[in-house]
């Protein structure tokens, strides 16, 4: 974000010159490009941070004042505004063509990322994309059912928040087959992740899925199956309770991963066992 406003007006123009008009005129001309005032506001808190530095740091004469001004303008003015909280789950269904679509790329194509294990890891650990590719073998503390997430995305600790979240067993048991080949336990890029999920869902036709719901969706569930707020926290790592709020309208219905046959299927270690199971689709 920081690199593309630099293509912009007012990284052209003396720090000492820019007020808040200035922030505030970009706001408008990335909203006029046709984004949405949710990303304008991930651009404006970008910037407020080198603003925020830059005098006492570097002695730049940026006006932090000016910055603090245009953000009140800019959500007045409906130019940005907090993200929206995502509510799309995916269905058995959906999960089940994805799946079966990543397992049988998986068995023509032993080298190419386990997507079947990483999103069933995903959902039962709760955990980020990210997170999921930074851990380490040696963060495992496997009689303690726990796993040690380095970098905890918080927005006050960016390096070195290192803490120990709870591993439901489902999560445990995949990471129990998979192979070491390296000091993480996944090994991949969240590029490489991010691309083979994008492609999948065009190539099935799922509408409107992320890899970030699949969290959301694994939240949801141990909202479902009688997990209290500090219980799931233990696992999600929410910082606030009050961000798990949304979720306790959720009552106990039961798990609707029992008895799921995907549940078994990632964690066969032996490639030989595995047959390239058919969706469950719905009869035509």
């Amino acid at each position: 974000m920081l690199k593309s406003i630099k293509n912009f007006d007012i990284a052209g123009k003396p720090c000492a010159e820019i007020d808040s008009a200035d922030i505030v005129a970009f706001a408008q001309e990335k909203l006029k490009s046709g984004m949405t005032p949710q990303t304008v506001s991930n651009y404006l808190s970008h910037m407020s941070a080198v603003f925020t530095v830059a005098r006492p740091a570097w002695t730049y004469p940026l006006n932090e004042k000016a910055m603090r001004y245009a953000l009140i303008v800019a959500k007045k003015l409906g130019l940005s505004q907090k993200s929206r909280h995502r509510d799309r789950r995916p269905t058995l269904h959906e999960l089940d063509r994805l799946m079966t679509h990543f397992l049988d790329r998986s068995l023509r194509r032993p080298s190419s990322v386990p997507m079947h294990r990483v999103m069933a890891f995903a959902i039962f650990s709760t955990r980020r994309q990210e997170e999921i590719t930074r851990i380490k073998w040696a963060d495992l503390d496997h009689d303690g059912k726990r796993v040690l997430v380095r970098d905890m995305k918080n927005p006050g600790e960016k390096i070195g928040n290192n803490v120990w979240y709870d591993l439901p067993d489902p999560a445990l048991a995949i990471i129990e087959v998979v192979p070491r080949h390296s000091d993480r336990i996944f090994p991949y890029s969240t590029d490489a992740i991010s691309a083979s999920f994008t492609r999948a869902n065009q190539f099935l036709g799922t509408k409107d899925l992320r890899f970030h719901d699949l969290r959301h969706e694994g939240v949801s569930r141990m909202f479902e199956i009688g997990y209290n707020v500090p219980h799931a926290a233990a696992v999600s790592g929410h910082r606030s309770w009050i961000s798990l709020k949304r979720y306790t309208h959720l009552r106990q219905t039961g798990d609707k991963y029992e008895g799921w046959g995907w549940t078994m299927e990632v964690t066969i270690h032996d490639p030989k066992q595995r047959k390239r199971r058919p969706a469950r689709l719905p009869a035509t």
